[in-house]
């Protein structure tokens, strides 16, 4: 009986356990023995002939193993029914221990683990306690404003599985270079940006388990060459999940900036939100209350469409600062799906404006928080 062609094979549905026959052909130059056995397999997603691997590897050996990650890709690439594959290295990390990480009762209380770029003077986190708030609306021209006002900014998208900076930033399709082993972040408008979604098609769903997207994220913060920043926005995904607790836990945050609309349901949300920074120690630097209130281009009239002022009283309630609001208008949008922000596109307009008096008070705590560091030079963010 004649071998299958190629186009026969292809039409071949791949298997979690074809994968895992493959691995377990595999050696670690060290040990002698199978990533499986080692137990380094920590996932193996399918998704039409797209084979994603996680391999969870000792901290210490991870820099030595990544040609044992590139084996594992073509061979797993070389399989019937495999269109493309992606391994992705992540390390083990012990659990932090009761003085500097977890406080009794399973509070974490841990700060950075050392995946931050060393670049970096300052890594905010623009987050949500619910998606569909304008929270990367507001990271893209917050970013944008902080450069304005003279700052080396990068743009970190650190939604994994929702990734929107490529198109809101006119990148969509653009792929990074490697120099060097090591990636180069776009540019746009002036900032440096990453995305996972510079590294997969645009219409291509991430079907990833946890470590996955774990091992993800250190990776494009580990192995990008970002350069000196006096400034990283990351565009966190909305809720409390496993992306918060890794980038608080695992990076030295300076703040996070908490996005709401003004209604009851979303401010709950973003209660819960601010109150899981404060429980990692991540300092508030305040919140942001989008879509605040709608103006009527043709006659002026102005309507609070999700109520007003929630965010405000909210900042209050919880003792942080209200950084201000931002109108529900459709240039915003507009121009965010033409990869135009709005602080880019219309910089002397009332919107931009905005934005600028947002930068301006997380410029203020920044600055502070510099002023309070010992042997930190100060970045003149005034």
């Amino acid at each position: 009986m004649a071998p299958p062609s190629k186009d026969e094979a292809s039409k071949t549905p791949v298997t979690q356990d074809s994968v895992t026959m493959v691995l377990r052909g595999m050696r670690d130059p060290e040990t002698g023995r199978d990533p499986v056995s080692l137990g380094w397999v920590a996932g193996v997603s399918l998704a039409d002939g797209a084979v994603t691997v996680a391999l969870e590897v000792p901290p210490a050996r991870a820099p030595a193993l990544e040609p044992l990650c590139r084996e594992a890709e073509a061979r797993v690439a070389a399989l019937p029914g495999v269109n493309a594959c992606r391994v992705v290295l992540t390390a083990q990390r012990p659990a932090p221990a009761a003085a500097g990480g977890r406080a009794a009762g399973g509070r974490d209380t841990g700060k950075g683990t050392g995946i931050a770029p060393p670049g970096v003077r300052h890594i905010i986190a623009v987050a949500s306690g619910k998606g569909g708030v304008g929270k990367s609306t507001t990271a893209a021209n917050l970013a944008l404003a902080l450069a304005d006002r003279g700052l080396s900014v990068g743009l970190f998208d650190a939604d994994i599985y929702g990734p929107s900076m490529p198109r809101m930033l006119g990148l969509a399709g653009v792929r990074p270079q490697v120099v060097n082993d090591r990636l180069q972040p776009l540019r746009a408008h002036g900032l440096s940006v990453m995305s996972i979604g510079f590294l997969i098609d645009e219409d291509e769903p991430v079907v990833w388990r946890g470590p996955m997207v774990m091992g993800a994220l250190e990776q494009l913060l580990r192995d990008v060459d970002w350069g000196v920043l006096d400034v990283m926005v990351v565009d966190m995904p909305p809720g409390t999940g496993d992306t918060q607790l890794t980038m608080s836990q695992r990076v030295t945050l300076a703040g996070a900036v908490i996005v709401s609309t003004p209604q009851d349901i979303a401010l709950l949300d973003a209660r819960k939100g601010l109150a899981m920074f404060r429980r990692v120690n991540v300092p508030i630097l305040g919140l942001v209350e989008n879509m605040s209130y709608h103006v009527c281009p043709k006659c002026g009239h102005r309507e609070e469409v999700f109520a007003h002022g929630g965010a405000r009283r909210t900042a209050e309630d919880m003792g942080c600062p209200f950084l201000g609001d931002i109108p529900l208008d459709m240039r915003i949008r507009v121009q965010a799906d033409a990869g135009r922000p709005i602080v880019a596109a219309e910089p002397e307009g009332p919107h931009a404006a905005a934005y600028r008096a947002i930068a301006a008070g997380v410029a203020e705590a920044l600055d502070a928080a510099s002023a309070t560091a010992p042997a930190a030079p100060s970045i003149r963010f005034t």
